[in-house]
Parts: structure tokens; sequence; C-alpha cells
């Protein structure tokens, strides 16, 4: 079924529903301001009033490995606060793009805002007004689409020269690969402007681009060829209207995994539309590449999810990926706006598994103990059988942010973990293949923490066969960043 923007786009006439009065958001700013000092992370959703100048980073450990040439580009909230009305929700703050350069042993950070409507309305303003995740929308704000609210906040996907900024209910936001500058809104069909394009697209090893836009029990499947042209765009019914933040995929299949948190009403801001259905079970629809229609559907017990790893098919038709299991989804619905007031979190942390679905129709989740969020893995074998997940690790119910990086080898069973200890908050991580190497652990492991002693951010690269061993060079800005969710390398 091909689709049209007419028949497929989120209705923005439900995001008007809620008000966030200027003694509400006061009294939220306030205790914010408290509860930074009061907590050590409230480094995490610090507000940053602007772009950040490209500038060297100080090395303060090790040195940049030979052959390292590139850079990580990270996204994630910025800017929650402002006097006339805040955001209620980490998920909402707007979207700023950081590039972490590394050439010649050296390193380099810039950061710079997307320039969205959203961000240009809530400047004039001087309020943030739009309605978002966990946000209700103020009767302020100017909505015309759902790219007025599209706060282009987290992650990336780097498409030609550009790199586009993605988020979950609207258009990719195309920046300069080089200096960040927003170019704006792509359009992959002009009757498709404004549909939902998620923000954790599936690359093929060649390049290739999966990804789906979700509404409600249907999702459009997007196509793309390694330069961002649109390929093709269906439409395919879903058994269920899940909350979707990321899909998998094989060589051969989209896997689509329906937990159950699921929207029971058109209401907003966005999560106040879902219901924990406990005892339903969590659905995983596997759809042919090749032809959409062809689907069969797996059923496992219950479990909340933000994030999945790569899958992969072995030989006799089985397919395995990891997945970041929650017992269910508080944190979407109430968690992250804790976080943003100051308010320690009480919940268990994600727990990494790996699904096995096999040809005769059955399903299983085969549990681990190992704390973990935000799987990665080595890109050149996305879709391929491959032994590792990298991972964050080291949260707990008192500490919501990760202290350690981890890595988890299905082959053997065993973990691997380095923490960077209780004065680092730490971000995901990506994998870089070594040049000339082809061992799936023959990589450098890419990523940033704030150091809340230090009140800075740091970067720093391990080696993924050595991981215990630590950092084998660490570099410092000037300043911190707040924590950001997802992020790629490019060489």
């Amino acid at each position: 079924m091909i689709p049209s923007r007419r028949s497929f786009l989120l209705g923005a006439a439900a995001m008007g529903s809620s008000v966030l009065t200027p003694d509400v958001a006061e009294a939220a700013r306030l205790l914010t301001a408290q509860d930074a000092v009061a907590t050590d992370w409230g480094l995490v959703t610090r507000d940053v009033e602007g772009d950040i100048a490209p500038h060297r980073l100080t090395r303060i450990h090790g040195r940049a490995p030979a052959g390292l040439e590139g850079a990580l580009y990270r996204n994630g909230p910025a800017k929650f606060r402002r006097p006339g009305g805040s955001a209620e929700h980490w998920f909402d703050g707007d979207g700023l793009i950081r590039k972490f350069s590394v050439s010649d042993g050296e390193a380099t950070l810039a950061a710079r805002f997307a320039d969205t409507p959203k961000r240009r309305q809530e400047t004039r303003l001087d309020a943030m007004v739009m309605p978002g995740f966990g946000t209700p929308a103020d009767p302020r704000a100017e909505i015309g689409s759902n790219d007025d609210a599209n706060a282009a906040n987290t992650s990336m996907l780097k498409v030609g020269d550009d790199v586009w900024a993605l988020w979950e209910a609207g258009s990719p936001m195309a920046m300069d690969a080089g200096t960040l500058e927003t170019r704006g809104f792509v359009t992959l069909r002009d009757d498709l402007k404004g549909m939902p394009f998620l923000a954790h697209p599936r690359v093929e090893p060649d390049g290739r681009i999966w990804n789906l836009g979700m509404n409600g029990a249907q999702a459009i499947v997007w196509r793309l060829a390694a330069d961002g042209t649109l390929e093709n765009a269906s439409v395919v019914p879903l058994p269920r209207a899940s909350y979707i933040h990321d899909f998998t995929a094989t060589a051969r299949h989209l896997v689509i995994v329906l937990q159950p948190w699921v929207q029971v009403r058109q209401t907003m801001p966005f999560s106040a539309a879902f219901d924990w259905q406990a005892g339903t079970g969590t659905q995983v629809l596997v759809l042919d590449k090749d032809n959409l229609d062809s689907r069969r559907l797996f059923d496992l017990p219950d479990f909340g999810f933000f994030h999945l790893g790569d899958a992969w098919e072995e030989a006799g038709g089985t397919i395995r990926f990891d997945v970041c299991a929650h017992a269910d989804m508080r944190f979407a619905a109430t968690g992250a706006t804790e976080i943003l007031n100051g308010v320690p979190l009480g919940g268990e942390p994600a727990r990494l598994a790996l699904a096995v679905l096999s040809p005769d129709g059955s399903a299983r989740l085969d549990r681990t103990t190992v704390v973990a969020e935000f799987p990665r893995s080595d890109p050149r074998r996305a879709g391929q059988p491959r032994r590792f997940s990298l991972h964050t690790a080291g949260e707990s119910p008192d500490r919501p942010f990760a202290t350690a990086i981890g890595l988890h080898d299905w082959s053997t069973g065993q973990a691997h973990q380095y923490d960077f200890g209780p004065d680092h908050v730490v971000e995901e991580m990506v994998v870089v293949p070594k040049p000339g190497q082809d061992a799936e652990d023959a990589a450098w492991l890419v990523g940033p923490t704030i150091n809340l002693k230090a009140r800075t951010t740091e970067l720093h690269v391990l080696d993924m066969a050595r991981l215990s061993d630590g950092p084998v060079a660490s570099w410092r800005s000037h300043t911190a960043l707040p924590a950001g969710f997802h992020g790629i390398w490019a060489d």
C-alpha cells in the first residue's frame, strides 16, 4: 500500500489538550535548581544557552590510536527551561548536535542547536510551549504540522554531505556535516511531507537505509538508498498500537517488537496516551524485506524496551536479537520527568536479554542479569551473525545513569566491563572498526562521559579487545554538555 500524507499523519489537534501555566513552570524551575545542587547528576539535564564554538580538547590520558580519523556525531536535548514555561519531560528539550572530531591524534568539539521552527518560536516567546513526549501543549503554541513541534533531538544519520538530526514523530532535519549548519527538514516525497521517521534507522553494510514511521496500529516502512534517495514507502498494519522507539532487521527481514505499552486514547502529551497492559505479552512481527505482505508473528513474555540490537538469522532460519528489557515502561511515562526535576528513581534498570525466534513459530527470551542500555555492535555486521553486544552499564535504582561500558559475548556468555567510577555519567559509545582488520573485536569504542567532579565533558577511546583495561586515550572539554541520546561515527 502506498501511503499519502493525508491518510497517515498524526493529528495535530490532539496536541493541544493540556496547559503548562507560568506558576507551575516556575515551581518546576526552582525545584530543578535546588535539586541540581542536592544531587550528583544535575549536569545531565543542564540548559545550554547557545551553540558551542569549535575548540580543541585537552588530552588528559594516553594517545589517539593510529588510523583513528573521523567524527562522532551525537544528538540529545540541551534546552529545557525558559522563564515563561519549561519542558516537563527529558525527551522534550531542544536538540543539540555534538561533533567530536579526531584527526592527527588531536580531538575537537563543536555543538550547534538544530534550528527548528519549535526552537525559533520558543525563543521568540521565551517559553517552552510545544507539546512533546511528556510535555502538554501551551495555548501559545502555533502548530500547523508535526514538524512545528519537532525537537530534532534524538539521533543522527549520515547521508551524503549532510547529517540528519532525527526525532520520532516528524521529518529528519538535514545539517551540514562540516559546520553543523541547519539546512532544513528533509522531504522524501512531496506528498509525504512531515511524515514520521523514527530515530533508529537500520543501515545495511552497503549503505541502504530502512526505517519506520509510526501512527498507532500502522507503520510506514521507509526504504532509502545510501544517498538518501527514497526507493519505496509502504504502509503495513500492526497487530496493536504499541509504543515503538526502535526496531531491528536481519539481512532479509524487518523485526518489529510490540511491547504491552499500548496506545489506548488520543491525547497529549504523547506518553499519556499509553497504558501498560500486564499479562498480554510482547509480540514480535517479522516482515520479509522483499515482500512486506509476508509476515510472521511470535509471542514472548511481557517486557518493556526502548532499544534493540541488530538482529541476525542463522542458516536454519532462527532469528536472534538482543534487547535491553525493562520490567515495564514507568521510566518513559514518569521517570524521565522525575529526572528532569532532579528526583531519584526507584525502579529497576534494564537488563540484557536475547530473543530467539524459531522457524517452527515458537519464541523465547533468554534473560541475563547484566544491567544494560544503548546496545551497539559492529556496523559491518549489521543484520549478520555476530558475537558481541556493546552497552552502557552501572545503572541502579538509586542512580539512573550509567557509570560503565560493558561488552557481552553471546558465544561464551562472558561479560566484560570498564567502570569509569561514580564521578562519571557514561553515554552511549559506538564501535569503530580498525582499518584493515576484519575480526569483530578489532575495533575502537568511542564515546563521551560527563565528569561530574571536574564539571566537564570528556571523550574516550577504548580497545574493544581489551575493554577492561580502560581508555587508551581521553580528552577533556572546557564545558559540560548535558547527556545526549544517540550518535554515529563517520570516517
